[in-house]
């Protein structure tokens, strides 16, 4: 590909912004790969540009919003600072919430502006007000607003394309469905386990009310109640835990808190018989993902984007509440595990990172692009 320059805007550094994080950092690492010469702006303490050999990375002073330590762009103009002196050819956008100038002066531009819509607003207000209906209507105004305000929008799975579908097609606006990646070597089968009577739960992910591990920790409570031999470890910390540990009180689950090792993840998730996944709002599910990638089965909400990750060979899914949830889990336990765990594997195996890069590269430079991004995403 001939040189060209692209600039990911994330707006989104804290606590709970691991993941997506990690899936920016995965899409810009193949973006260079590829030869674009990237630029990577992220909120931070100060102003501060490092240049490596993925491009280079801008920190722009954002202050601190929130008691769970996100960092925020409230001056877009330090961003458009950064962007005039750039001169991307194309932007991708990773925010609803403070930088539609940004869009606006990519609009003034030519720059061609992709929104990567990583969560769905509508669904996440809801769970944290409890006002659904006000919530999504209120974020429906928001929602029209930026749909209007870039050229193209990019979804990770069905579920978050329903979102903004609607909106984009009245406003003719393109929506593109690209899934995210897992890093299929180092989520990975470990082997043979030894045989044990308990079956072993595992729960990886942020503690916070939007991704519902009360849900999860729940499921394995009433899987307890019912007498099953019953092991639910979780990897993750958050704003929830103090409240999740009064909720497994007397149950068999172990709260080992934030996991940085990504090695020691893939190999608690592999030891793990069935990994839950049960947030009904997920947008997509990388920790799902990488479940299936260490061959380990998944039980997830019957809505949501993980579900759409699996089949009913290496999963079940049930309403999301913890007596259907649980009785989900034993279903899943009753198919043959050899089989069940390489079916997971092999339903990871076709989301590589590879392919989601190819497809956001087609989405940013279609003048350029080597994969039809009709076919089935």
């Amino acid at each position: 590909m001939p040189r060209v320059r692209l600039a990911q805007i994330a707006n989104f550094v804290g606590p709970a912004s691991g993941g997506m994080r990690y899936a920016v950092e995965a899409l810009g690492r193949g973006y260079a790969a590829a030869g674009v010469e990237r630029l990577l702006v992220v909120p931070g303490p100060e102003d501060h540009v490092v240049r490596g050999p993925h491009g280079a990375v801008a920190q722009v002073r954002s202050p601190r919003v929130g008691a769970q330590g996100y960092r925020l762009v409230v001056e877009p103009w330090r961003v458009v600072r950064l962007l005039e002196e750039f001169a991307p050819d194309a932007l991708e956008l990773s925010d609803k919430t403070t930088l539609l100038p940004v869009a606006w002066w990519a609009r003034r531009h030519d720059v061609r502006t992709t929104l990567l819509s990583h969560e769905r607003l509508d669904e996440m207000l809801a769970m944290r007000t409890g006002a659904g209906p006000v919530a999504r209507a209120a974020v429906g105004v928001l929602d029209r607003v930026l749909v209007c305000s870039v050229d193209q929008v990019v979804v990770t799975s069905r579920f978050a394309e329903r979102e903004l579908g609607h909106l984009a097609a009245a406003a003719g606006r393109p929506v593109v469905r690209v899934p995210l990646g897992v890093d299929l070597a180092t989520f990975r089968p470990r082997g043979r386990r030894a045989p044990s009577p308990v079956l072993r739960l595992a729960l990886v992910g942020r503690l916070s009310r939007e991704k519902s591990p009360r849900l999860a920790v729940a499921t394995a409570v009433e899987l307890h109640r019912r007498g099953v031999p019953v092991r639910l470890d979780v990897h993750g910390d958050g704003p929830e835990r103090r409240g999740l540990e009064r909720v497994a009180r007397g149950a068999p689950i172990a709260f080992h808190g934030h996991v940085p090792d990504r090695d020691a993840v893939a190999r608690a998730l592999a030891e793990a018989d069935v990994a839950l996944s049960v947030c009904p709002a997920e947008t997509f599910g990388l920790a799902a993902l990488e479940a299936l990638a260490c061959g380990t089965p998944l039980v997830t909400a019957d809505t949501g984007g993980a579900r759409e990750l699996v089949d009913d060979g290496c999963g079940a899914w049930a309403r999301p509440e913890p007596r259907a949830l649980a009785d989900a889990v034993l279903r899943l336990a009753t198919l043959p595990p050899s089989a069940c765990r390489a079916a997971a594997r092999s339903r990871a195996e076709g989301y590589s990172w590879s392919r989601a890069v190819d497809r956001m590269l087609a989405v940013h430079f279609p003048e350029r692009a080597t994969v039809d991004l009709r076919a089935s995403a």
